[in-house]
């Protein structure tokens, strides 16, 4: 069990109903002190009111840190410009599975536990066929990733330390493996089984494109580009989906049943699906020469139009991500030669204007992750529909990370929402003729 790390910071004072109750104030290493509520229902019977929880906090985390105002989004304490500069995917999930940068030694032992846990039973395969072929590559995987729970048996008791390490590595292993088995079932060709003698993100790159006519070789421009995409999606705090899976967690779900929940969440186009809705954004407007008239509907307040990609509801400045993904995206469009295709030379050019036009410079509506990302991800060659695939093989990391600290947490309960009713009062039954 993890002791908590909270600092006890003074206390609240509330007055209710002419009755003054003490509540504790407790302080984290960095951001804004809380107020301890626990006990204000059984001392006050009243509850908080808060939708959507984004004045609450539901648990004490030390994985990651956001500050939406100054643009800061921290793993473990280390900036996420400097990971994705410096380091790569697999060293960032270790990362946030045990807290600390490894060794040479740990990242080595790390490295053979991932790579040689890739493949999935062979029996699992059929399960894609019962899928039609234009299912979407999220309804696969939702169905899929559930169902590793029966394939597993010796990795679901969550009260055991070990097999709780063997689960968590066997989704970081093989999230891609069935990723990539999505997307191939959805363009009718044939699986592709891992590679052991290549890194993480190359194997995935070859199981996705690989043909089995000839040799697939790696090109280490675009294999950074995914790299790097999958370290500014690792993780993100107490977001939709990762809510889902602690709250699953703390009904004591199976964690392949758990990951399962937050890929069902992340689903969702206000969440994991901003940069598919960014491209198809994109496509909406087309040519360069029609942009002044989505800029002009961007700003009309009368105009439901919303330009995607831009601006993010926690960084009110600038999405720190964002600039990795940028460099990212132009290295990508620079190897492969696609500043002139038509979609993309839109992509720029909305780019150009957001970052010089006063309106959007005032607004603070810099271009986000989701739309250097999305960008990066057609120009590799991933369909609109698995970017958000591609979204739930970075994020598994970080919900298992989340979950483990969840399962660890000796203040833990089970996740139990109150509620505001308005509706009836006590009413008594009548029979169907008499109504």
């Amino acid at each position: 069990m993890r002791d908590s790390k909270a600092v006890p910071a003074g206390k609240s004072t509330l007055t209710y109903k002419g009755k003054t109750y003490e509540l504790p104030v407790f302080a984290g290493s960095v951001g804004p002190d809380v107020i301890d509520i626990r006990r204000l229902y059984g001392d006050a019977d009243v509850f908080t009111y808060d939708p959507g929880f984004t004045s609450t906090a539901s648990c004490e985390s030390d994985i990651t840190y956001i500050d939406g105002d100054k643009g800061i989004l921290l793993y473990r304490g280390y900036s996420i410009d400097d990971l994705a500069a410096n380091s790569h995917f697999l060293e960032v999930c270790y990362l946030l599975l045990y807290g600390d940068l490894p060794s040479k030694q740990q990242m080595d032992e790390f490295t053979f536990t991932i790579t040689h846990h890739t493949m999935v039973h062979e029996q699992l395969a059929s399960f894609f066929r019962g899928f039609r072929r234009d299912a979407h590559p999220m309804a696969v995987m939702c169905g899929v990733v559930g169902a590793l729970s029966a394939f597993y048996h010796d990795s679901l008791d969550i009260a055991d330390p070990a097999q709780r390490q063997i689960a968590s590595h066997r989704l970081v292993a093989k999230m891609p493996t069935i990723a990539a088995m999505a997307y191939r079932y959805s363009t009718g060709h044939p699986f592709v089984y891992p590679m052991n003698k290549l890194g993480y993100t190359e194997n995935f790159l070859r199981m996705c494109f690989s043909v089995p006519a000839e040799e697939y070789e790696v090109n280490p421009v675009l294999a950074k580009a995914l790299d790097t995409v999958f370290i500014l999606h690792a993780d993100h705090e107490q977001n939709a989906s990762t809510s889902t899976v602690r709250l699953a967690g703390s009904s004591g779900a199976n964690p392949f049943a758990c990951i399962a929940a937050g890929i069902a969440c992340l689903w969702g186009p206000a969440h994991g699906g901003a940069n598919e809705a960014a491209l198809k954004m994109l496509e909406e407007i087309g040519t360069v020469d029609r942009i002044p008239e989505y800029i002009r509907r961007a700003k009309d307040k009368n105009d439901p139009f919303r330009l995607m990609g831009f601006g993010h509801r926690v960084y009110k400045n600038y999405d720190p991500r964002a600039k990795a993904m940028q460099v990212q995206c132009h290295a990508v469009l620079d190897e492969l030669g696609l500043h002139d295709e038509p979609l993309l030379r839109v992509a720029l050019e909305l780019e150009r204007i957001a970052l010089q036009d006063e309106y959007f410079i005032e607004k603070k509506l810099y271009p986000n992750i989701d739309f250097y990302s999305g960008i990066t991800l057609r120009a590799l060659g991933f369909p609109v529909a698995m970017f958000t695939a591609l979204f739930a093989l970075a994020r598994t990391v970080g919900w298992i990370a989340q979950w483990k600290e969840m399962l660890e947490d000796p203040h833990q309960r089970i996740g139990r929402p109150r509620q505001l009713y308005t509706g009836a009062k006590t009413r008594s039954y009548v029979p169907i003729g008499k109504r």
